[in-house]
């Protein structure tokens, strides 16, 4: 079995949707990908024709760093 690809590019492209409260993480180009849910909010963008993760999709992250702020982390 091949092993899965990640970080194949050192760039990293960003884009926060304020209204909906999802960041968007790239790595290189955003391009079309599948989506799997890998719990808590976490969506891993996955290229299947090239076997690499080319993304992450986080939901709700301002819950997050309120979180993390009283937690003091």
């Amino acid at each position: 079995m091949e092993a899965i690809k990640i970080l194949k590019s050192s760039r990293i492209d960003w884009d926060y949707d304020e209204q909906a409260d999802v960041l968007y993480l790239s790595i290189g180009a955003p391009k079309k990908a599948i989506g799997m849910d890998i719990g808590d909010g976490v969506i891993l963008r996955y290229d299947e024709a090239h076997n690499e993760i080319v993304g992450l999709t986080l939901v709700g992250l301002r819950e997050r760093i309120a979180k993390s702020s009283a937690q003091g982390n």
